[in-house]
């Protein structure tokens, strides 16, 4: 939390450990030489089925927390997501912050989306990631009370910033290990898609208006996935890294 921001980090590493019931998944404990592969914001015509080429190259697995605001404008390819084995989760009904929304909002917004993907999935939900990481303890508290568990991440690829591949592979390197849970996309969560919509009708994401970096995600996660082989880690779906492992829960909030 930011109020312990000044705090020596042992103390705030056991303050955490001391709150994991009530906190999220951040990792999983395995003895498995696999690493967790997440791809947030999808799915999009362009960047998923990139990600899915190159998941399928090197017969990786991952968990894709998918927005309802694209899941509603691209059904065939959340479809293709389940088709090759991955897992699905909810990164929400659209990519605005939850911690804009009081604890009633949240779980009322929630519920209604694993609602509508489950539907559509024909399977349970178990994982959600907030936008952005933002939660605080009563958004976690109402995402909790629908059933699903938050996930948040380690490594990350920068695959949001405009930065050389050659970076965005070395950032994903930083905290690599067995059971790491690393922050992918397959899609930017802008505030439009140009057509002038809006969030309530499925046209705008609801994210910040940023300007969309430029992205071979095909390359970027055939790199990645590469450079984890190389030092003996294959990547995994969420669920399929449980299959050995066991989660690791951390109580991480910021607005």
């Amino acid at each position: 939390m930011t109020a312990r921001s000044g705090l020596p980090a042992a103390l705030k590493r056991t303050l955490r450990r001391a709150a994991a019931p009530l906190g999220s998944v951040e990792a999983v404990r395995t003895a498995a030489p696999e690493i967790v592969l997440t791809f947030d914001d999808g799915p999009d015509p362009v960047g998923t089925p990139a990600v899915l080429d190159a998941l399928a190259a090197h017969g990786a697995t991952a968990t894709f927390f998918v927005l309802m605001t694209r899941v509603r404008r691209h059904p065939e390819l959340l479809a293709r997501v389940r088709r090759e084995g991955h897992e699905i989760g909810l990164h929400g009904v659209d990519h605005q912050r939850l911690t804009r929304f009081s604890g009633a909002e949240v779980r009322a917004r929630t519920a209604a989306a694993r609602a509508e993907l489950e539907a559509l999935t024909g399977e349970p939900l178990r994982w959600f990631r907030p936008p952005y990481g933002a939660q605080i303890p009563a958004t976690w508290l109402a995402v909790r009370r629908t059933g699903l568990m938050p996930v948040l991440w380690g490594p990350t690829t920068w695959d949001w910033r405009d930065l050389p591949q050659d970076d965005r592979v070395a950032k994903a390197l930083q905290g690599a290990r067995a059971g790491a849970v690393v922050l992918g996309h397959d899609a930017f969560a802008g505030a439009s898609d140009g057509a002038g919509g809006s969030a309530e009708d499925g046209s705008d994401d609801g994210g910040q208006s940023l300007v969309e970096p430029d992205v071979d995600r095909f390359d970027l996660v055939d790199r990645v996935l590469t450079a984890y082989g190389e030092v003996g880690l294959r990547g995994r779906s969420l669920g399929d890294a449980l299959v050995q492992g066991r989660v690791v829960r951390a109580a991480r909030f910021r607005a």
